[in-house]
């Protein structure tokens, strides 16, 4: 592991910066947990001190030396004080000679855990204070503070802040630090929530985790397996911070371990009401109000994670089963108490209902959380939770990326025969447990084994069931499985039939809305999709346990939609929503992966190319890992690989890509070919990326996918044939309605191919305040051109908006920026920057010692090749090309 980086607390270093370089004496006291990062704040603040300004005096007291006089501060002091002194002479020596060494220069005392300083030293760092230096200390929470350092700050002498655990953005960016790499979103999140944005603890948790081999790196990004390895070292740092406990507040923190968060009230109903108190003393729960309920929680993370697996088997069992009863007692009223009990009393050994094992599982499933969703699941099929049981554990398993244990779950005689006794006794039913039976089997065949054969599979097995629905619920399936194949007319066909039958059941109904809403938004139609998406969504409670692929299409039509239509505000809508977080926290790679790509396409779009990479590697790693969908990350990386112009990158992306497509993703081949052009284009061959996207354009037009196409023709456009683009653009948006991009790609597309400079300034500026900054960059890049060629004074604003366009980008190459974007020398660059920047040529002269005369070639040199007329033209000149 790399060294420990300082990330984040810029706001609290710039205020102790601030104290110590303010010419008022005073200073500022930070007090928070063990571990929180005080010390190492202090540090970074003490080393931005110039000793030459400053005499900076550093001292870290200890228990040690806590007993010594002047202990606290002998790192400071000189090491002999002279003999028969008092203790106020000694005080009074201490202070003449630090004042005396520091000379004219401010003092600035730091102390580190000033809390442990012995009385002489907090005395000596009191009187320095009144007499003019700067004190900058940490304590920590809790802690005895010596009276007179405490006294400092009640008398208004010096400031006092709260050093706040790191938040969500700043424990993400220590464990990059920490890692030499990006951290997975998911495992970053659950780390981040069990360390408690303690910093001390995040390191012991990663090198633990890193230990035992819970953490691997794909694609450059590392992932957490999940499992906590209690390495000595971690364990011995919660113990610290717990300490030594009697045995009534053992219990106490222990009920709290396993049952937080636990109502006052309950836990006071169970455990010694003196120990309670105890415990919260001393920081090792808290209380939080909430109402009557007032819900105790650990008062850190970790502090449960240490004190369960220390706990002995008998008495976690024991403990398990007095929250379940003490729970139920109250009736179980909150949304949370069937899950927590379920657990509870299958950890405890105690459960045997299994039709509230059952409901519970399907409350962890509302989450995502596949992993509880297992347990309970496969639990509720032990206890006689029928074929429902089953299905939920072979769903869950699909969805945690394990299809053949899901496959052998359908496969067992159990489940055959539960599926059976269960179709008899619902005597089929809209959807038939048969007809769910079936369906399953070949949504873990065609999702999670990616067998193409099984949508063959399912319409055979349509005369197998009996009554329409169970028929419909087949039909609705299969319609998805051939849009995947890239059967769009037999998925229509499918759909249509399924809507038309009366006895369809939800579940059918929402399936085929999937399709036609998938189809909508390939064909240019989003707002029509949206609706669809919008009534599937908003009937959830009926199709989320029993169809699984709808956990895969449904997002999959999202951000089709989204990404077809370019429309940034749903993207951004969808990447805040509530399934980026389940997705990414539970345990459903497919959906931490789909997110990341849709993270890849807004970046792209804004031009943020590095944050664009990022993303689209965690969708790698997450897809891979998964098995589906890897091709489409990989032509992610691809196409922004290409846009940076990473040749080497791009070409083995591309690779990927080309080796990961199967027959279950032929949908996608609009992507995959995409990034095929632009990884050519990246290497020089533009043309060749011309006929791949002009052939792309002609299959998309046979598939009858319009938004597709559009998007196709548009990047002929940026590939810079306008001409072959902008008339069928034209017809294409007279057909259908695109999306909030639409009338903006076509105004591009008829200012190039008409050679318009003033129209294609024009939208490069809408482009601009839309957050399209790729294309803007393009569309001012060639008015730039254009005006430039014809010597338009106005190439001046149109370089401004390509400068400001970049500006906000990442770094980017693409044909259209190289046509404006020339190569200059180092020397020609040296010299045109400080031109720019007002210097004359005898100063430029000078500084590079070179004669006025060369200075003025080499402008001229510059000016041709940037197309500009003089200096005043420079700075946005150069600001438009690479850095």
């Amino acid at each position: 592991m790399r060294d420990w980086g300082f990330v984040g607390r810029a706001g609290e270093l710039a205020r102790l910066t601030r104290t110590a370089t303010d010419d008022r004496p005073g200073g500022l006291i930070l007090s928070g947990a063990a571990g929180v990062g005080k010390s190492r704040l202090l540090r970074e603040a003490v080393a931005t001190l110039d000793p030459g300004g400053y005499a900076v005096l550093t001292a870290a007291a200890s228990v040690a030396a806590c007993g010594l006089p002047f202990g606290g501060l002998a790192q400071v002091l000189p090491p002999d004080p002279p003999a028969g002194l008092s203790q106020a002479g000694l005080l009074r020596w201490a202070l003449d000679i630090l004042r005396a060494d520091a000379g004219t220069r401010p003092i600035v005392l730091a102390v580190d855990d000033a809390h442990l300083l012995d009385p002489p030293s907090a005395a000596l760092a009191h009187l320095l204070v009144r007499h003019g230096a700067t004190l900058l200390a940490t304590l920590r929470n809790a802690a005895p503070v010596p009276a007179p350092i405490g006294a400092l700050w009640t008398e208004g002498l010096v400031g006092h802040a709260e050093l706040s655990p790191l938040d969500a953005d700043g424990s993400r960016e220590l464990l990059a630090t920490m890692l030499g790499g990006p951290l997975e979103s998911g495992s970053a999140q659950r780390l981040a929530a069990l360390s408690g944005g303690n910093p001390l603890m995040l390191r012991e948790l990663v090198q633990a985790a890193r230990g035992g081999g819970e953490m691997t790196r794909s694609y450059g990004v590392w992932r957490w397996t999940g499992r906590l390895t209690l390495a000595p070292s971690l364990a011995d740092l919660v113990d610290a911070h717990i300490g030594g406990l009697a045995p009534a507040v053992r219990d106490v923190v222990e009920l709290v371990a396993f049952g937080e968060p636990i109502g006052l009230p309950s836990l006071l109903a169970v455990a010694d009401p003196a120990a309670v108190e105890a415990a919260e003393e001393r920081e090792l729960i808290r209380v939080h109000g909430d109402g009557r309920r007032r819900p105790a929680r650990l008062a850190h993370p970790l502090y449960g994670e240490v004190v369960r697996r220390q706990c002995p088997v008998s008495r976690t069992r024991r403990l398990l089963a007095t929250l379940a009863d003490l729970v139920e007692r109250t009736g179980a009223r909150r949304r949370d108490d069937l899950l927590r009990v379920a657990v509870w009393r299958l950890d405890s050994g105690t459960a045997q209902d299994g039709t509230r094992l059952l409901d519970a599982a399907a409350q962890a499933f509302g989450r995502l959380d596949l992993t509880l969703t297992h347990r309970l699941a496969a639990a509720a099929r032990d206890a006689g939770g029928g074929y429902a049981a089953t299905e939920l554990l072979a769903t869950a398993l699909l969805l945690a990326g394990r299809p053949h244990e899901a496959q052998a779950a359908l496969e067992s005689n159990a489940a055959l025969d539960s599926a059976a006794t269960d179709n008899a006794a619902t005597d089929s039913g809209a959807d038939g447990v048969t007809g769910r039976l079936v369906t399953l089997r070949a949504t873990v065949a065609f999702w999670g084994l990616g067998q193409a054969a099984a949508a063959d599979d399912l319409a055979a097995a349509v005369g197998t069931v009996t009554g329409p629905g169970p028929a419909a619920r087949i039909r609705a399936v299969e319609a998805l499985m051939r849009l995947q194949l890239n059967q769009p007319e037999r998925a229509r066909d499918l759909t249509t039939a399924v809507l038309a039958t009366p006895d369809a059941g939800a579940s059918a109904r929402n399936l085929a809305h999937c399709a036609q809403a998938l189809l909508a938004a390939a064909s240019g139609h989003p707002r029509h999709s949206a609706d669809l998406i919008a009534r599937i969504q908003a009937d959830a409670p009926a199709w989320w346990r029993d169809s699984p692929a709808l956990h895969f299409l449904l997002p999959v039509t999202v951000g089709t939609r989204v990404s077809v239509a370019l429309d940034l505000a749903a993207l951004d809508e969808i990447l805040t929503a509530e399934f980026a977080d389940l997705a990414q926290t539970g345990g459903f790679g497919f959906g931490t992966g789909w997110v990341a790509l849709l993270q890849a396409h807004s970046a792209r779009l804004r031009g943020r190319t590095a944050e664009a990479l990022r993303a689209a590697e965690q969708a790698c790693a997450a897809l891979s890992a998964h098995g589906r969908y890897e091709g489409l990350a990989h032509a992610a990386r691809a196409l922004t690989a290409a846009l940076r112009g990473d040749l080497p990158l791009a070409t083995t992306a591309m690779a990927g890509a080309e080796a990961a497509g199967g027959a279950c993703e032929r949908l996608f081949y609009p992507w995959l070919a995409t990034a095929r052009a632009w990884t050519a284009a990246c290497a020089g061959e533009v043309t060749g990326a011309v006929r791949v996207m002009t052939e792309l354009a002609g299959r998309l037009r046979a598939d009858g996918f319009a938004g597709h196409e559009l998007l196709a023709w548009h990047d002929v456009v940026r590939l810079g044939r306008a001409d072959l683009a902008a008339d069928r653009m034209a017809a294409l948006l007279a057909e259908v309605p695109g999306g909030p991009a639409a009338p903006l790609l076509l105004r591009h597309a008829r200012g190039a191919a008409t050679n318009d400079p003033e129209a294609l300034y024009a939208v490069a500026r809408d482009f601009a305040a839309h957050g399209y900054l790729v294309f803007a960059a393009e569309a001012a890049a060639t008015a730039l051109r254009l005006f430039r060629a014809a010597r338009d004074p106005r190439a001046l604003a149109a370089n401004t908006v390509l400068a400001d366009a970049l500006a906000a980008c990442g770094t980017l190459r693409t044909p259209a920026l190289s046509s404006v974007q020339p190569t200059l020398t180092n020397r020609e660059r040296q010299v045109a920057e400080l031109a720019a920047a007002g210097a004359r040529s005898r100063e430029i002269a000078d500084s590079l010692f070179l004669s006025p005369r060369t200075v003025e070639n080499h402008l001229q040199r510059v000016y041709a090749k940037l197309g500009v007329n003089g200096r005043t033209e420079l700075a946005p000149a150069l600001r438009s090309l690479p850095q």
